[in-house]
Formats: structure tokens, C-alpha cells, sequence
């Protein structure tokens, strides 16, 4: 390996969530090469949040056709993608690729240093995913990074902050809290509070955010749905709190620094959380069905007051 290498390649796929967990390895990559042409591959829509805060040079689609090839034992490897990976010193591999074969067929056609890491952490463990995702990068020398996914916009111009947002889905309907209690608690903070409301979602929740915001004073809920991250990004930052479920959209929030609230299902909270400083987690024993209005808006009031 060279000791400044030219040109380092990070490779991710996953969901939102796993790719902000996998900031932290990309910021220490750009931190200790600072001089380094530094490149992501990934699911276009989600890599693009690496290019937010100009922590890496270039962002790639990780959909590329040729791209099957590697995950073939002794497969027949793309040309232009054979140049392209011969081009790097250093190449990370976050990839699923358990039995070696992509790695083995990088190594047909680059000489670089391939340092594989894991797709995702293991649970069992009990080691944070950020942290599990910096583990590889010790064959670097890279030690004692910073741990917490950072997203660092541009600053915007100050005004009033009384904008709370919120995002009550997520991928999977049973990490969610029930949509009627989602009415209740929103009916609830146009009636007791001065704060206007930013709903937050995908295609799928189109309609959830319909239902939800119908029947609350329009002037003071906006809708924000299927928007690209880097501009939801841009969207949460003018918002003063987040609130929301285990989620891809509640580690954006917390990558930009939001105080959160996350209302948690079953999933390893020491290994998924957001492991940001200003998030705090309600986890009902029971399950989300347990968890009531009252105790969700008093969370709130008081994140909002520290």
C-alpha cells in the first residue's frame, strides 16, 4: 500500500440507515488521507448525502450492469469496470459478499489494498453498527475516529425556528406507532402549541400523510413527500426537533444534529440507534402499542425545553 495513496473507493449499498452509520469510516477515511481522491459507490439516491458536506469527490451508481460479473466465481468481468477499480489504491468494501468472490475478482483486475468490511454488524456482539463499520478501517492505522454520523450543510440564514418534524413512518409498518395515536398526539400540538409541523415520508406514506394532516390547521402543516435526501436534508435542517420511529430518516435528522425523539420497536437499540448525544429513545415494555399520547407529547415538551 502506498503511504498517500492517489484515489480510495468506499462501496456501500444498504438502506438510508446503514449508509449514515457508515459516515463515520467514510469521514475518518477523508480525515486521515485528506489529500486523497476519495469515491463512493452506492445507490444513487442515498450516496448523494455523502457529496452534502464535500466529504468525498465523487459519488458513483452502484446499479451498474457490469457489475453482476464480479459476484460470479471466475466470472467474466466487465472491462470498463475492470479499468475503473485498477484506477484505486485503496478500495472499501461494505458489500455483502460472504463467500469472497467479489473481492477475489477485484483482485483479478486491481492491485489495490481491498479491505473488506461487514455488510452488517453482528448483533450479537453488542457493538454500535458506526463503530462495528470503523473496525476494518484499524488495517489503515486508523484508530479512535469519531463515532457519530455528521452531516455538515451549509448554514442557512437564522429565523424563527419553531418548526418541529416529523416522520411517522419507516420501513416496516411494525416499527411503527399506531397512526391513530399519530392523530391524536399532532391534533394535540396545533391545540397546545405555537409550533408549525413538517410530515415527512416516502411514496408508500403518501396517503398516511394525507390522513394525517387533514382536518389540522393547513397554514401551519407542510407535507414533505418522496422528496431526494440531500433536499429533505435541507428541509429538517430549518426545523428546531424531529420525532419519529427506527428509522432511515431519524439518522438523517440526527446526522444534522436534531434533538430527537425516537419511539422504538424491537429492534437492537444498542447496535441501530442513531448514537447521537441528543436522541432520546422511548421503548414501551410491550411494544409501541403500549406507548400513550400523553407520554409521547411530554418527551417532546421536554426536548423541546432543554
Amino acid at each position: 500500500m502506498k503511504s498517500r495513496p492517489g484515489k480510495i473507493l468506499v462501496l456501500r449499498g444498504g438502506a438510508i440507515g446503514d449508509f449514515i452509520l457508515t459516515l463515520p469510516a467514510i469521514d475518518a477515511l477523508r480525515r486521515h488521507f485528506p489529500d486523497a481522491h476519495l469515491e463512493v459507490v452506492g445507490y444513487p439516491h442515498i450516496v448523494e448525502l455523502a457529496m452534502l458536506g464535500g466529504v468525498v469527490d465523487r459519488v458513483q451508481p452502484i446499479e451498474a450492469r457490469g457489475l453482476a460479473g464480479f459476484f460470479a466465481r471466475n466470472g467474466t468481468l466487465d472491462a470498463v469496470l475492470s479499468d475503473y477499480f485498477s484506477g484505486f489504491e485503496i478500495i472499501v468494501s461494505y458489500l455483502f459478499d460472504p463467500d469472497g468472490v467479489f473481492q477475489a475478482n477485484v483482485a483479478r483486475c486491481s492491485g489495490a489494498q481491498f479491505i473488506l468490511g461487514p455488510h452488517r454488524p453482528d448483533e450479537a456482539g453488542l457493538i454500535h453498527a458506526a463503530q462495528a463499520f470503523l473496525k476494518p478501517l484499524e488495517r489503515l492505522a486508523i484508530y479512535q475516529a469519531d463515532p457519530l454520523p455528521r452531516l455538515r450543510l451549509a448554514p442557512r440564514a437564522p429565523r424563527p425556528n419553531r418548526r418541529l418534524a416529523l416522520h411517522p413512518g419507516s420501513g416496516s409498518e411494525k416499527k411503527n406507532w399506531p397512526e391513530k395515536q399519530w392523530t391524536g398526539l399532532l391534533q394535540g400540538l396545533t391545540e397546545t402549541t405555537a409550533l408549525d409541523l413538517l410530515l415527512a415520508g416516502g411514496e408508500a406514506e403518501g396517503e398516511k400523510m394525507r390522513r394525517l394532516a387533514c382536518g389540522l390547521p393547513s397554514e401551519r402543516v407542510a407535507l414533505a413527500r418522496s422528496l431526494p435526501l440531500s433536499e429533505l436534508a435541507v428541509e429538517l435542517q430549518g426545523c428546531c426537533a424531529f420525532a419519529g420511529h427506527d428509522s432511515g430518516i431519524s439518522h438523517l435528522a440526527a446526522a444534522i444534529g436534531l434533538p430527537c425523539l425516537l419511539l422504538w420497536g424491537e429492534s437492537n437499540e444498542g447496535v441501530w440507534r442513531p448514537p447521537q448525544p441528543g436522541v432520546r429513545i422511548l421503548k414501551p415494555v410491550g411494544g409501541l402499542q403500549q406507548l400513550g399520547i400523553e407520554q409521547v407529547a411530554g418527551a417532546l415538551v421536554g426536548l423541546l425545553t432543554e
